[in-house]
């Protein structure tokens, strides 16, 4: 008559793993640590850059992705080229177009606070004549005061971009063109025309009047209907300059945010990739621990094993104490990397999102590592004669 071993049910095997990681705490915090370093570092990584896209998402769902601008390139002969002065009504009679508004740089022309200021401290603020239709087109808002309007635009006011504003300070008027202009107001930051945040806008008459604006756009914004962005695009520079088309640029400002967003992408990779290290680094811990643990254990393992038990379930044991050990660092890091998502987030006032596949991964992630780790020190506890172990105990 042969004697079929006793079966370890689900709760004997976590019972007794557990027992294990008890018997040692200070070491098994540590193991765990490793493990919860790498897996929070991934998903926090994953988190911040799902928040960002998401951020950026949102930006482009208020904003549109059918900006286009247009502006001056190069003559054949390598110099500056200019946009005819009839190029923003041109642009306007295209059909699929419902919005268009124009800014021009006004050269040699400085902004500052006082007149007293030497002319070469600019600050690194432009000026520019603007358009009404301006604020509009390119879904910029006001932080203070007022657009430019049919009466202001005539006059010596001033609108300041978002940078421009915080360069000079709170001032009532600057000095501009050797004449003091009133600030009638401040733009929010403009995401898809960020040239602007540092620009200080003047209307249209008012630049010609006092500054001696040429009457050149250097910069056309164009709204069209989403179904006809690439149509319009095409068409956009043989308008604008039908003499020298060839002269003209045509860009799309949302390309640029999607560019970011392609280049967030690569750095998150690069990110994840330094994340799968220490994650690496932690599996190489919780296998040195269980190493060590049988070999500390040599007497406990021959006593099991002269009770009856058998080498596969000294081996699963073993396994088990590992994984229950990796399943703990991973569900610490999980945690830690979503608090510190939605901290960040909360700073950049970002949504916050982490993907389930990020936490679920995660997890799983150290369950596996958690049972190759492991794998090694079960088989080598379980080849472990039970007089060789009860001798060396």
């Amino acid at each position: 008559m042969t004697l079929s071993p006793a079966r370890l049910r689900a709760s004997d095997l976590a019972r007794v793993g557990l027992s294990g990681l008890r018997a040692r705490p200070l070491r098994a915090v540590l193991s765990a640590l490793g493990i919860a370093i790498g897996i929070a570092a991934m998903t926090a990584v994953v988190g911040i850059s799902s928040s960002s896209r998401a951020d950026l998402d949102r930006v482009l769902e208020a904003l549109g992705t059918n900006l286009l601008t247009v502006g001056p390139g190069n003559t054949m002969f390598g110099e500056a080229a200019t946009l005819p002065d009839e190029s923003v009504s041109m642009i306007a009679r295209i059909g699929p177009v419902y919005a268009v508004a124009a800014v021009g740089a006004v050269a040699d022309t400085g902004v500052y606070r006082t007149d007293r200021i030497p002319a070469a401290q600019t600050g690194g603020i432009s000026v520019a004549a603007a358009q009404p239709g301006l604020l509009s087109t390119v879904g910029a808002s006001m932080a203070a005061g007022s657009w430019l309007n049919a009466a202001t635009a005539k006059y010596p006011a001033v609108v300041l971009g978002a940078t421009a504003a915080r360069r000079l300070g709170s001032v009532p008027s600057v000095y501009l063109g050797g004449r003091w202009f009133t600030v009638v107001g401040v733009l929010n930051p403009v995401p898809l025309a960020p040239e602007l945040d540092s620009a200080a806008l003047v209307g249209w008459p008012a630049a010609a009047s006092y500054l001696d604006f040429d009457g050149h756009p250097t910069t056309v914004y164009t709204r069209s209907t989403d179904a006809q962005v690439d149509a319009v695009r095409g068409v956009l520079a043989a308008t604008a300059n039908p003499s020298n088309p060839n002269e003209v640029k045509v860009s799309r400002p949302s390309d640029a945010l999607e560019a970011r967003r392609a280049t967030d992408r690569t750095f998150t990779q690069l990110l994840l990739g330094l994340g799968a290290v220490a994650l690496l680094v932690g599996g190489i811990g919780v296998a040195n621990t269980m190493v060590i643990s049988v070999l500390e254990r040599r007497a406990e393992i021959g006593l099991r094993r002269s009770l009856g038990a058998t080498r596969g379930q000294i081996r699963v044991q073993f396994v088990a104490e590992s994984m229950l050990l990796s399943l703990a660092g991973g569900a610490a890091g999980v945690l830690i990397g979503f608090v510190v998502t939605a901290f960040y987030a909360s700073t950049q006032t970002w949504p916050t999102v982490v993907p389930l596949w990020a936490l679920c991964g995660g997890v799983g992630a150290t369950v596996v590592i958690g049972a190759v780790a492991g794998w090694y020190p079960a088989v080598r506890a379980a080849r472990l004669a039970p007089t060789e172990a009860l001798a060396s105990a």
